[in-house]
């Protein structure tokens, strides 16, 4: 599996200088499409985006992402909660870690 990212310039940069190989350069046009096809890519198992372009999306794309399992969706940035990447994790191996 692999970690993929998707944002703008500015969300993606440091994320290319880690060495991370999916990088999708977005903005508003393609938002939606570049979504779509990273959730049907099978080595995709992690795909991080930024917050407010989580947002940008249709509710009913927010809801799949929201619920996918693979790939997990981590969101940085904006104002989302951090019991998020918690739900996450538990959704994703089973048990919550936390407790």
């Amino acid at each position: 599996m692999e970690l993929a990212v998707v944002g703008d310039s500015e969300f993606i940069t440091g994320f290319r200088l880690a060495g991370i190989k999916k990088i999708f350069e977005v903005n508003d046009d393609n938002l939606e499409s570049t979504v779509n096809g990273t959730l049907k890519d099978s080595e995709i198992g992690i795909l991080v985006m930024h917050d407010d372009d989580i947002n940008k999306l249709p509710e009913i794309l927010r809801g799949t992402l929201n619920d996918s399992v693979e790939p997990t969706i981590v969101t940085l940035g904006g104002t989302g909660e951090s019991s998020n990447l918690r739900d996450k994790i538990k959704q994703s191996v089973g048990v919550d870690l936390w407790k």
